[in-house]
């Protein structure tokens, strides 16, 4: 694991997909994790980032579509 000259790693933090826990460093198979996170508060709040992006991309989206589609006036 690298070190910076503060003595904190460059890994970073993961949200485990299978165990539902964060993890320091690359613990786990890609395909279980993820992340990169600056710290492990912020991992663990990953599945909420992660809710609350798709809503935002599925609203935009649906904006994209209405102001697209002139048969809905």
């Amino acid at each position: 694991m690298p070190a910076r000259h503060d003595g904190t790693s460059d890994e970073g933090y993961y949200y485990n997909l299978e165990t539902g826990q964060v993890e320091h460093g690359k613990v786990s198979d890609w395909t279980s994790r993820i992340g990169p996170y600056p710290s492990e508060a912020e991992a663990a709040q990953a599945l909420e980032r992660v809710r609350a992006r798709n809503e935002a991309w599925e609203e935009a989206e649906r904006r994209w579509r209405d102001e697209d589609d002139p048969d809905e006036d």
